[in-house]
């Protein structure tokens, strides 16, 4: 059950419109809102059933627009991975904006995506792939986030593995979020790949990385639970 809250309303004229999922991201969240917010002209947030505080974190951040909230916590979660994302994406596509970003609450970007996004090259794609690295903890920077500290360049090292995500797209009808464990839409056209992308969830702590072993390895069947058992 998916439960719709309307915070404030923008204008018509919404030029970029963040989109955020998370589930019990108090710790992060409202650094995460304040550095989306630097892009975004407005933020709708997917609650997946959030045990924190972390809806009214969202509520009362000056840039979020609506909180959809999952008041059900279903346990077959590579079917909820698309089902969320779809919902997050109609909710978003009434407001009218001309592009959306899709963001995790544990990722930090890195480049000028507005200047580029109102650029005569951004005119004739269609969506943009970006480039994400694994922040690590390692023996000389592996003490905990704490609650206040800006996340990006947290740590000093990422991984060398590279992943470019389809975070960015034009807000166009035909967008859809399809299959099972969909966590990129299906976007027709021109793609490009730009900016960066810190990606924190293997590195705010050892308790955070336990836990989110435990979460996989839980919720989640092969080849995931294996992996993060």
């Amino acid at each position: 059950i998916v439960v719709a809250t309307v915070i404030r309303m923008n204008g018509d004229s919404m030029f970029l419109l963040g989109l955020i999922r998370m589930r019990n991201e108090s710790l992060i969240l409202e650094d995460t809102l304040d550095h989306l917010s630097h892009y975004a002209d407005g933020l709708i947030i997917f609650d997946d059933a959030s045990s924190d505080n972390s809806v009214e974190i969202a509520e009362r951040h000056p840039k979020v627009l609506e909180v959809l909230k999952n008041t059900y916590w279903k346990l077959e979660r590579l079917e909820e991975e698309t089902r969320h994302r779809q919902i997050l994406l109609e909710a978003a596509q009434k407001h009218r904006p001309e592009w959306l970003f899709y963001s995790d609450c544990d990722e930090r970007f890195i480049g000028n995506v507005r200047e580029f996004l109102s650029s005569d090259e951004a005119s004739t794609i269609d969506g943009v792939r970006i480039s994400l690295f694994d922040a690590y903890m390692t023996p000389d920077d592996y003490r905990p986030y704490t609650s206040g500290r800006k996340l990006l360049n947290f740590r000093k090292y990422f991984g060398p593995e590279r992943r470019d995500i389809l975070m960015l797209w034009k807000n166009q009808p035909a967008v859809r979020f399809l299959g099972v464990d969909a966590r990129e839409p299906v976007v027709g056209g021109q793609i490009r790949t730009r900016f960066f992308c810190q990606h924190y969830g293997k590195s705010l702590s050892e308790g955070h990385w336990k836990e989110t072993c435990d979460y996989y390895s839980t919720y989640f069947p092969e080849p995931y639970r294996s992996k993060w058992a």
